[in-house]
């Protein structure tokens, strides 16, 4: 019995080969215990039956009983629908199939009572009832389970196939009914006991047949307890591995580079919260263990500078460290940003990037391999097979969501003995998805910004307001400063939104016209050497007003630009709006973001407009956004592709258990490391039965 939730579920009663398959393509169910684990989205309360004079459209969902009083067919033959007139004691209803024509006439018969259920469409002036689900009266009082009706998330494939919530209901009911089944328990008998959680089986059972909301309750909390525990003990199970396994460079000294670069180069003192991450990264450093460690800070926080600070620790100690950034445009910034910071001292920092010409680029192979090069920055190109590094101590990765697994490890992989590791980004990561997507490395937070720097003001404007924005940003333009005017570019609509960004730019440019004014336009269509040249424009402040696209989202740092106006910011992400204010308020002087939209939004849109109107804090906003959007939409995780499969589980809602859960693993793991305790072979098998390729990264974070 122990292999009987790995049975292809073709065997399962009422399945068969053609039904498994179509499951299989539809919804990636293969064996009996996906199915159990295809779990509902909502459950229906089929207690109420209404009469049909109770029926108006606003009803989500309706149940009926009465009889099929006549069947009529409608339209032309290749597209004919089939209508039946339905009864009751108070009045008729047209129940409406557009396919199966020939199944429901030979399946329903006029003059029986039945229940009706399904969703209420006004169509004219009448009400009708598409594809209903329809069960025999006598049937339906006697029927198996509940009534709390659970419901599927579906495909067209699947309806086109007659698959219902009730196919779904059917196939699971039948499974249970059988008395020998036994379903072998997952977690250790002292865990389930300690925190009172019922059986594995009672849980597969009543998420999908249950008779009242208790019963609901207690399997949604064992079935995510255990989700949530499996994704944390396999994440803390790797950390302890790679601390235990992986020895790292001692890094012990802190010499000439450093200490000059501190007391010469560095011409403000670090905040609070950076020498904190300093000494956070110094331990990790001198351990002896690889340093794995997440540095998270808004734009502006100061991140570079502890990087640079870290790279030239393995300097001092020997060692080469090369910086990847996932955009030649951010690679760049980061580039004169060290070299900047770096000015009078003799090293050798070098940029590799795809736009470097073959001979200098052979040129810094040779020096890289030979140890001349102190520090590489660059892009994908320091993946190439000729990036060959002398001895590579420190690998920092900027904004590391950007880039693909294979692409990481390839870099990780430069040297023999793993290289510390410090990864960054500017994209505040909720506590609960950093636990999750991250909870195998070290976290360091920069939460405060560099002395001198005002929070940013955050207005929102519809477009009747316009002339009044214009008005503003004349007044701070007359003051010396500069703007920025995005628009959005979503490919669905690529070509719409050029027609948008080059209206706007004609609207921008007859307001604050030539010569007084100098206006820059910058998308992705134009050549590389017209994009530079606009951006240079605004660099060096010859230009008033640039108007992009969101090409300016990361590696545009101009101090003097006080001012974002977003257009149509309906249209962003709240994360996305958050990165492109950010690009303000890169200098001492009040900065402000103006937020355009249409007229009507939805509530979701306005959400995300009022959130950002009332707080800078990224942490809160990505709390927002993740409650708003779902994990597997929050920027960066889409990309790179979250690194588990949440059957049950929401980090937006189930916060407080997810940290339940890796407490329970830490202490288990602190007790009995290895999982090799008689009381622990379970969860021994459970790590081993997890799909461990989701989780390979996790050592090259």
């Amino acid at each position: 019995m122990e292999n009987l939730l790995y049975t292809n579920v073709k065997f399962l009663k009422g399945m068969g080969p053609k039904r498994a398959d179509l499951f299989a393509r539809e919804l990636g169910i293969f064996t009996i215990g996906d199915l159990l684990k295809y779990y509902p989205y909502k459950y229906i309360d089929r207690t109420k039956i209404y009469t049909i004079s109770e029926i108006n459209s606003t009803h989500t969902h309706i149940q009926i009983r009465g009889r099929i009083v006549s069947f009529r067919k409608e339209g032309p033959k290749y597209r004919q629908r089939l209508i039946a007139i339905f009864s009751d004691q108070t009045g008729s209803i047209e129940l409406v199939w557009f396919q199966g024509a020939k199944w429901v006439e030979k399946s329903y018969e006029i003059g029986v009572e039945y229940i009706v259920f399904g969703k209420p469409t006004r169509f004219g002036k009448k009400i009708n009832i598409a594809h209903p689900e329809i069960e025999p009266a006598a049937l339906f009082e006697n029927s198996v389970g509940t009534s709390l009706y659970p419901q599927y998330s579906l495909t067209e494939k699947l309806r086109s196939a007659y698959i219902s919530s009730k196919t779904f209901q059917k196939l699971i009911s039948d499974f249970f009914s059988s008395d020998k089944l036994t379903i072998p328990e997952t977690l250790p008998d002292y865990l389930v006991k300690k925190l009172r959680l019922i059986s594995l089986q009672e849980a597969l059972h009543k998420i999908h047949l249950p008779s009242n909301p208790e019963e609901i309750k207690k399997s949604e909390s064992r079935l995510k307890f255990e989700e949530l525990f499996g994704i944390q003990l396999k994440i803390l199970k790797q950390k302890l591995g790679r601390s235990t396994h992986f020895q790292g460079f001692v890094f012990n000294e802190v010499g000439d580079h450093f200490n000059t670069f501190y007391k010469k180069n560095l011409k403000f003192k670090l905040t609070e919260a950076q020498k904190k991450v300093m000494r956070e990264i110094r331990i990790d450093l001198r351990s002896g263990k690889q340093m794995n460690r997440l540095l998270q800070g808004d734009v502006g926080s100061g991140k570079t500078l502890i990087a640079l600070m870290s790279a030239l620790l393995a300097l001092d100690n020997g060692f080469q460290a090369c910086l990847m950034a996932p955009t030649e445009i951010l690679a760049v910034q980061h580039f004169n940003t060290m070299t900047n910071f770096l000015a009078g001292l003799p090293l050798q920092v070098l940029l590799l990037t795809g736009s470097t010409k073959k001979k200098e680029r052979d040129s810094i192979y040779s020096d890289l391999e030979n140890g001349s090069i102190e520090i590489l920055i660059g892009t994908h190109a320091l993946l190439e097979d000729p990036v060959k590094f002398k001895n590579l101590g420190l690998v920092i990765i900027d904004e590391q969501h950007r880039f693909g697994v294979a692409q990481r490890a390839k870099l990780w992989k430069k040297n023999l003995q793993p290289p510390h590791v410090l990864v960054m980004t500017a994209t505040p990561i909720p506590r609960t998805l950093a636990m999750t997507l991250y909870g195998d490395l070290d976290v360091s937070v920069i939460d405060e910004l560099p002395p001198g720097r005002k929070p940013i003001q955050t207005f929102h404007y519809y477009e009747s307001k316009r002339l009044a924005m214009y008005g503003f940003l004349r007044k701070q333009i007359d003051q010396g400063r500069q703007v920025y005017i995005v628009y959005p570019l979503i490919l669905e609509s690529e070509k719409l939104d050029y027609i948008a960004l080059e209206d706007g730019y004609a609207g921008v440019t007859e307001y604050f016209s030539p010569p007084e004014y100098t206006v820059v336009c910058v998308h992705g269509k134009m050549k590389t050497e017209d994009k530079d040249y606009g951006m240079n424009l605004f660099k060096k402040g010859k230009a008033h007003i640039m108007v992009a696209t969101t090409v300016i989202e990361v590696g545009v740092d101009i101090p003097n630009a006080t001012v974002m106006v977003i257009e149509s910011a309906e249209r962003y992400g709240l994360s996305q709006l958050h990165q492109l204010r950010g690009r303000v308020g890169r200098g001492a002087d009040q900065s402000y973001c103006i937020l355009m939209s249409g007229y009507k939004l939805s509530n979701e849109a306005k959400k995300r407009i009022d959130t950002l109107v009332n707080t800078n804090d990224g942490f809160e906003i990505a709390e927002v956004d993740l409650k708003l959007r779902g994990p597997g939409d929050i920027e960066g995780t889409q990309q790179s592709g979250i690194p588990f499969d949440l059957k049950i589980a929401n980090l937006a809602r189930d916060g407080q258990l997810l940290q339940y859960a890796r407490n329970i693993a830490e202490d288990i793991l602190e007790s009995d490391p290895e999982l090799k305790e008689e009381k622990n072979i379970l969860l021994y098998r459970m790590l081993h039965n997890m799909k461990t390729s989701a989780f390979d990264w996790s050592v090259i974070s």
